[in-house]
């Protein structure tokens, strides 16, 4: 049988490897690079492997029909163009958040959602990427993370299973994780279809499978684990009351905590499927067994 595993810096993702478990912090820092660390340091105290990012070109990223609609923001009302400005990291913060991740040990990476934005992460080396579910039939865009050569974590909300079959063909499968996701904010636990993860395991037998979550609580996440999700992401947020779009679905540091806590219990409770009789059963064989 093949064995799916996919090394990224020092960790190997994978069967038999630990579920390596992401903090999505996207852009619920709202702008600011200290929530942004505290953001990182409350994924580190929760026992995460990573954080990631959401990096954006808004002239390119944002459709121009909505550049000049009007919004309510914390920073007052302004057009969305200024508002995607707004809560776009640059090289500063990102060199903030490059210095504090190497100093408490922490893996971050981005998704990319334009060319011009791959360019500008990569001056930080991260040891992955991902391409969002939006990013899914962007040809241009995948082929730009494929040429350097890293592995790309590949989420699949918002798609057809020939939509994923035809990018999973053009990208590198030895250097690809691929993420079971419903594009939903927050998703209902209708529209998870965790076995989804399965069918991703039979069909890709040689890729490790995980898990971008967006749902309202946490034990969809653990199920996907028991599925057989070898990584998982969710939303991480300091107060699920800030302000912003992705708020609602993430997860406050506390119930990270308790999310990765019972990640690692899962995990020793899955065993490897062949029957035995274990030492601590013997002395029940011998006070209540009958018949020998």
């Amino acid at each position: 049988m093949s064995k799916r595993e996919i090394k990224v810096g020092t960790r190997f993702i994978g069967d038999g490897h630990p579920v390596f478990v992401i903090g999505e912090i996207g852009i619920n820092h709202n702008g600011n690079v200290e929530i942004a660390k505290k953001m990182i340091a409350g994924a580190k105290h929760a026992g995460c492997d990573a954080v990631k990012f959401q990096k954006r070109t808004p002239e390119i990223c944002t459709p121009k029909d909505q550049w000049n609609i009007e919004r309510d923001t914390p920073w007052g009302r302004m057009t969305y163009i200024d508002y995607r400005h707004k809560v776009e990291f640059g090289q500063y913060e990102y060199s903030e958040i490059d210095k504090y991740c190497k100093e408490i040990g922490m893996i971050w990476f981005a998704s990319c959602w334009d060319e011009p934005s791959v360019d500008f992460i990569e001056r930080f080396n991260p040891p992955l990427y991902k391409t969002a579910s939006a990013s899914l039939t962007d040809f241009m865009l995948l082929d730009k993370c494929k040429s350097l050569l890293k592995p790309i974590m590949m989420s699949t909300g918002m798609s057809t299973m020939e939509q994923i079959d035809k990018t999973v063909s053009f990208m590198d499968k030895t250097n690809l994780i691929i993420a079971h996701a419903t594009s939903a904010y927050p998703c209902r636990n209708e529209e998870l279809n965790l076995k989804m993860i399965e069918t991703l395991k039979q069909k890709y037998p040689d890729i490790p499978i995980g898990y971008s979550g967006h749902e309202v609580g946490l034990a969809p996440t653990w199920a996907a684990v028991a599925l057989g999700a070898c990584f998982v992401e969710r939303h991480i947020t300091l107060d699920r009351a800030m302000w912003g779009t992705d708020q609602a679905a993430s997860v406050e540091v506390g119930g990270m905590e308790r999310l990765v806590a019972s990640i690692r219990d899962i995990e020793k409770s899955l065993g490897d499927g062949v029957k035995k009789v274990y030492e601590s059963e013997l002395g029940q064989i011998k006070k209540l067994r009958r018949v020998k």
